[in-house]
């Protein structure tokens, strides 16, 4: 039987390099979703968009960084398992930052119409927000432990639930429109905003999809047409 070649060293040094710069990348989005989660939960909005800016630019900057990795390890002639790994991350390295372009796009919104939404407008968030920041521990917990059962579960939870709360975000919405026509311009950034955390539910889930293949060796899962 024909033994696979070792990783050479330097693509041993690459892969770990990639694995914590990627783990990185995950925590960092844990970090924003749980920022905007945390300000509204409190009701405390000033700065949000500073800060998540900053985490924003971080992520942006590992995407790069990792990308760069990635490419390094396919010219060295990454192989085998080395291959399907970098391949996973550098394929994933879009929807992280997709990721993180949204959760900032919702932080934005979120501090510029404070003043002028009711509460209530505001709470309607806050499930979403709770359950896409457990979705992200899940999948950095994925990655950390090459766990399968975690990876399904962050796909289960956008299947189940995301939609659904995605759906009752925007009837809220609507019906606010229709009560109050003078409130049209928060009522429309409130469904922007779910669209945009739907759809960071999506991204989410394309990156777990990924990871239950590299780690059970399937067939690659064709990403879900998402922007």
């Amino acid at each position: 039987m024909t033994e696979r070649p070792l990783p050479s060293p330097p693509l041993m040094r690459g892969r770990a390099l990639v694995t914590a710069h990627f783990l990185r990348m995950l925590s960092l989005i844990v970090e924003l979703l749980g920022s905007v989660r945390e300000a509204d939960e409190r009701a405390e909005f000033a700065g949000l968009s500073t800060r998540a800016a900053a985490l924003e630019h971080e992520i942006n900057q590992l995407e790069r960084e990792l990308e760069d990795a990635c490419l390094t390890a396919f010219a060295a002639g990454a192989q085998g398992g080395d291959l399907a790994f970098h391949l996973t991350v550098f394929r994933s390295l879009a929807n992280l930052e997709r990721v993180g372009d949204y959760a900032y796009s919702v932080a934005r919104d979120i501090e510029a119409f404070a003043p002028r939404a009711r509460s209530s407008t505001l709470q309607d968030l806050l499930p979403l927000l709770r359950l896409l920041t457990g979705m992200a521990e899940r999948l950095a917990y994925a990655f950390a432990e090459r766990d399968v059962l975690a990876a399904r579960e962050v796909m289960r939870l956008d299947f189940e639930e995301v939609d659904a709360l995605y759906e009752q975000m925007q009837r809220a919405s609507l019906t606010r429109l229709l009560e109050r026509p003078e409130d049209n311009e928060v009522a429309l950034t409130a469904g922007r905003m779910a669209r945009h955390l739907e759809r960071l539910g999506d991204h989410l889930v394309n990156v777990a999809e990924r990871l239950e293949t590299l780690w059970l060796g399937g067939v690659p899962v064709p990403p879900r047409q998402i922007h």
